[in-house]
């Protein structure tokens, strides 16, 4: 009984965690996420989908089992899902940044952000290329003008210590980042706004277009954008500002960059799954919250709708 509460009966697409639950949702990208998958060869990753393929077509090999099946999907979609973010995380909180270096460290984060905010988004609308580069422009252009502002007025602040200016320096991704997010995935997804997404009832049968789902939908995005760099651009640099007192490592400076980058590799490695796993990807509302022509329209009291990632 205990083997099969963990390993469910294999659902192609589906997860083996509940995604109704915090707990379950944060296994489920921990899993996603497991830097195992990073080692997978060329090999085994062509084994993993023709057994998902086999498994589509009803030709699968007997003696496979559920653990297999849920196995080769996670190295599916980790493969798929590769995150190259701890590189540009670590660029951000590099000390004694100047001007040019935070503009392209910035630069290239949103530009990441946009690419993942666009790959998934409620695709159910189509989003015209204009969507995507005005909401590409607007968080590159909030996002620099935030860093290099506050970089400008740390510079001038005259009566910091140099380690309170330290500290402070690499504190100012954070809202940097964090404000560019929202922009990005508001200019992002701004055409779900204006034409709505689709709703579902408990059939999986689409009940109308609404443009108050589409909003829930992107401010629960948006929080998550926001709860995602936090502990990544507070943790580091307080960690680093103690390490860096240490003797050893003032005698051994070679060594910061390699002790930087594993603090801000765990610290991306536990925000990440943690925060988008505040929210359900397929999330429910109350139909009497939506419009009026979606409640005449269904007797569903809760509908569903797909937030996005």
């Amino acid at each position: 009984m205990a083997e099969a509460e963990a390993c469910p009966a294999f659902r192609l697409g589906g997860s083996r965690y509940d995604q109704g639950s915090f707990l379950g949702r944060l296994r489920h990208f921990v899993d996603i996420i497991d830097p195992s998958t990073l080692l997978v060869s060329e090999t085994r990753l062509k084994e993993s989908i023709k057994l998902l393929d086999d498994f589509k077509h009803g030709r699968l090999p007997t003696g496979v089992s559920d653990l297999q099946l849920w196995e080769a999907q996670k190295v599916k979609q980790a493969t798929r899902s590769s995150c190259r973010s701890e590189c540009q995380v670590i660029g951000l909180l590099l000390p004694n940044q100047t001007v040019v270096s935070t503009i392209i460290w910035q630069w290239l984060n949103q530009s990441h952000n946009a690419c993942v905010n666009y790959a998934n988004r409620n695709a159910t609308k189509p989003t015209p290329t204009s969507r995507f580069l005005q909401g590409y422009l607007g968080a590159v252009t909030s996002a620099v003008s935030i860093a290099v502002g506050l970089k400008v007025l740390i510079d001038k602040a005259n009566k910091l210590s140099p380690a309170t200016r330290m500290i402070i320096q690499r504190l100012v991704p954070f809202p940097a980042v964090a404000s560019a997010n929202i922009c990005n995935v508001a200019l992002m997804r701004h055409n779900e706004l204006s034409e709505g997404i689709d709703v579902l009832d408990a059939d999986g049968k689409v009940v109308g277009s609404s443009k108050i789902a589409a909003r829930h939908a992107i401010a629960e995005t948006a929080f998550t954008r926001v709860v995602l760099p936090m502990p990544i651009f507070v943790l580091p640099p307080i960690i680093m500002s103690y390490l860096e007192g240490l003797r050893f490592l003032q005698t051994k400076r070679r060594l910061m960059l390699p002790i930087h980058s594993l603090v801000c590799l765990l610290t991306f490695g536990l925000s990440l799954p943690a925060a988008i796993s505040l929210f359900p990807q397929m999330s429910q509302i109350e139909v009497s919250r939506l419009e009026p022509e979606i409640a005449m329209a269904t007797d569903c009291k809760v509908v569903t709708y797909n937030k996005g990632l």
